[in-house]
C-alpha cells in the first residue's frame, strides 16, 4: 500500500474529518514538546508538525519528504531525535513492530513518540470487518487497539503520558450526513470516549538507570563573585589582588 494513497484519501469528506480533529489533538501535544529535531514519518503532503518550536523539522517517507526511507530503517544516528511522529503508520506497514524498535534506537533518552491510529472498537472498526479484502482506503489496514500500542511501547521501555480518542460519527460518505453526526463527537467525549473511530499516544523513552544533572547556578554564581579580583589603590598606584 501506497502512503500517497492514504493521503489522497484524507481529501474526501471522511479523511477531512479525521484529519481535522487529528491536527487539533497533535497541535495541542507537539506544541509543548521542546528539543533540536522533529521527524513526521509518513504523509509527506501534509505538515502535522506546524506547531511544534523545534528549529528542523523533517518529513521522512518512502515516497516524497525531505528525507526518503522506510520507517523501519531510518537513515538517523541512535540517541539523535527528540520527537518522532508516526501517523497512520502502523496499521498500514508490514513491519510494525520493527517500525517500532527503529525508533525508539533513533529518539534521545527522554525523547517523544506520537502515533495516531485507528480504533478497531469503533464504527469504522465495524466498517472494516465488513469490507472485503481488497476494500479501498482506509478499511485495508490492520487496525490495532491503543491498548495494543500501548503494551508494545511498554515492552520498548516507553512510558505513555497521554491517550485521547475522537471522530464519533459514523463513517458516511456524504459531508452533509457527517456535518449532521457532529453532535456525537461532543457526546461521545463524555459517554462513550475510548469508541471514537481514532486515538492519539504520546509516550515518553525511559532509560533505566538514568538521571538528569542540572548545574548549580546558585553556587557558580557565589564562586565567580568570591574569585572576582578587587582593585584597590596604595599610594596613588592601583593594584589588583
Amino acid at each position: 500500500m501506497s502512503i500517497l494513497q492514504f493521503q489522497d484519501w484524507l481529501q474526501t469528506p471522511q479523511g477531512c474529518y479525521l484529519l481535522e480533529w487529528e491536527q487539533g489533538q497533535l497541535d495541542r501535544i507537539v506544541a509543548d514538546i521542546f528539543g533540536y529535531n522533529a521527524v513526521q514519518l509518513g504523509l509527506p503532503g501534509i505538515d502535522l508538525l506546524g506547531a511544534n518550536r523545534m528549529p528542523h523539522r523533517l518529513r521522512c517517507a518512502p515516497e516524497g519528504g525531505e528525507v526518503r526511507a522506510n520507517p523501519f530503517e531510518l537513515p538517523f544516528a541512535s540517541g539523535s531525535l527528540d520527537l518522532v511522529l508516526l501517523p497512520h503508520v502502523l496499521e498500514f506497514s508490514a513491519h510494525p513492530h520493527r517500525v517500532l524498535r527503529e525508533v525508539e534506537r533513533v529518539l534521545v533518552p527522554e525523547g517523544s513518540l506520537v502515533i495516531s491510529g485507528f480504533n478497531p472498537f469503533s464504527m469504522w472498526g465495524v466498517r472494516r470487518l465488513a469490507a472485503r479484502s481488497r476494500a479501498n482506503m482506509p478499511w485495508r489496514g490492520q487496525y490495532r487497539s491503543a491498548m495494543r500500542i500501548r503494551d508494545w511501547l511498554t515492552l520498548l521501555g516507553f512510558e505513555v503520558q497521554g491517550n485521547g480518542f475522537g471522530c464519533y460519527a459514523p463513517p458516511v460518505i456524504s459531508p452533509r450526513w457527517l456535518e449532521r453526526c457532529r453532535f456525537m463527537d461532543r457526546a461521545g467525549t463524555r459517554w462513550w470516549p475510548v469508541l471514537g473511530a481514532a486515538y492519539l499516544l504520546h509516550g515518553v523513552k525511559r532509560v533505566q538507570g538514568m538521571r538528569l544533572i542540572t548545574p548549580h547556578w546558585r553556587d557558580r554564581k557565589a564562586t565567580s563573585k568570591r574569585l572576582s579580583p578587587v582593585a584597590q589603590r596604595d599610594g596613588g598606584t592601583r593594584k589588583t589582588q
